[in-house]
């Protein structure tokens, strides 16, 4: 085979070299975008969870008369219907189970009345792997305002999340 031939029949080392060191930029410059897109899709999840479960808790009071839900699976949706007190179907199962998105949710029930009927509530929405699956805490209770803090579970005096 002529020597001109042999050259042109594939990729010297030299060009591979080069394709795959663009591809490896390419890489380290969109990889972490993308994991940082996840993280804020998280929280922003997150978010949305807690204002669901903020939101049904006046219809759990409605519909049962029993005031806020006792736990978040109180909430969740029941084996075979119809829906009870103690499984309501306002929220899916996913977020019934206290983890959803990369987050944690705890609940808890308060009753300053001492009535059985939990007159108020808490959760925070915390990350499961902080600075991995969120990078803020995330806090609401019966007033409907939800709260966000960075390092740290967020309490009634985080800072409130923008509308």
């Amino acid at each position: 085979m002529h020597p001109v031939a042999r050259r042109r029949a594939g990729f010297s080392l030299i060009e591979v070299v080069v394709v795959i060191a663009v591809i490896l930029v390419i890489a380290s410059i969109t990889i972490p975008r993308l994991l940082k897109a996840k993280l804020v899709a998280n929280e922003s999840a997150a978010v949305a969870s807690l204002r669901a479960i903020a939101t049904v808790q006046v219809a759990y009071d409605l519909t049962y008369g029993q005031g806020f839900a006792p736990s978040l699976s109180a909430l969740g949706p029941p084996p075979a219907p119809p829906a009870t007190a103690a499984k309501a179907d306002l929220i899916d199962a996913v977020l019934a189970s206290g983890i959803r998105n990369g987050y944690s949710f705890v609940y808890v029930a308060i009753d300053s009345g001492g009535t059985g009927k939990p007159d108020a509530f808490t959760v925070n929405a915390n990350p499961v792997s902080p600075g991995q699956t969120g990078d803020k805490y995330f806090y609401v209770d019966q007033s409907n305002v939800i709260r966000y803090k960075f390092g740290g579970p967020a309490d009634v005096n985080s800072t409130p999340v923008p509308k």
